[in-house]
């Protein structure tokens, strides 16, 4: 059941020209539309991949079908895309909301933490999870993480949002490459030091549940995938398909020209070394 937006805060940044809207839920989403300038499979990548991560236990925003009534749009000077050179209202019907990481009035949130920081973001070995389920996803862009604390907190938690990209945007295929859908930074893999990193998120890949995945795709609303069911069936299939090749992407990664885990490398040459099975 979708939840209705009843106020439009402010436009966020980014290539989808999402909104945040309050609902009537009393929650806060980043709401993107159906006529954002990535394509309308975005919306449905977001909600599949997003409600896979949370199943995993990996930090990511709460995602909810939102409805915005052609009112809401119609008194709302905001409520734009721009497409080519045009301006034209945002779509009414069903959007796709991700939950606010925080109440707006509440907490900070920041993109961006120098590395200087990193130690007070206080789920940081949750990177390597995320690095893990994106390479399962097949997720086409930098890996993105917000970082938020409320007032009276010293440390950080990261989210990782916007899975908008995974599958390969709009085009919904896996053309698997090593340094796609990895965080721009190392410092937040330096704590890798063998396969022990990535659990327990990388083992509840490998035995996902096939029928979680196929209940989850079914509650995606037919307009955002253009009702080709025999697409999105495929898709579901090759997300089960791919559960068992995670290791191998990671691996690829690992000895890519990033070196992105130096502390494992270091265990190797000391002689404790830790074999891909």
């Amino acid at each position: 059941m979708a939840i209705a937006a009843v106020q439009h805060v402010r436009r966020m940044r980014g290539g989808a020209q999402a909104q945040l809207i309050r609902a009537d839920d009393g929650h806060f989403y980043v709401v993107k539309f159906q006529n954002n300038p990535q394509h309308i499979r975005v919306l449905a990548n977001e909600f599949l991949a997003t409600r896979l991560a949370e199943r995993i236990g990996l930090p990511v925003p709460a995602t909810e079908i939102v409805s915005v009534d052609p009112w809401l749009i119609a008194n709302t000077s905001e409520l734009t895309i721009e497409l080519a050179g045009s301006v034209v209202p945002c779509h009414a019907g069903l959007q796709l909301g991700a939950r606010y990481v925080c109440h707006p009035s509440e907490s900070q949130v920041f993109d961006y933490l120098p590395e200087t920081m990193l130690e007070k973001i206080k789920n940081r070995a949750a990177f390597a999870g995320m690095l893990a389920l994106d390479k399962w996803l097949g997720n086409a862009n930098g890996r993105q993480a917000v970082f938020s604390k409320k007032i009276n907190e010293r440390k950080y938690s990261a989210t990782f949002i916007d899975q908008g990209y995974c599958f390969n945007a709009g085009e919904w295929n896996f053309p698997d490459s090593p340094l796609r859908g990895v965080y721009a930074r190392n410092c937040v893999y330096r704590e890798v030091m063998g396969w022990e990193q990535f659990e327990p998120w990388l083992s509840r890949i490998e035995k996902f549940d096939p029928v979680i995945v196929r209940d989850i795709a079914g509650d995606i609303p037919p307009e955002w995938t253009n009702n080709d069911w025999p697409a999105l069936g495929q898709l579901v299939d090759a997300i089960i398909a791919r559960r068992g090749k995670v290791r191998e992407l990671v691996a690829a990664f690992r000895e890519s020209s990033r070196q992105p885990f130096p502390a494992w490398a270091r265990m190797e040459k000391s002689g404790d070394r830790q074999y891909l099975t």
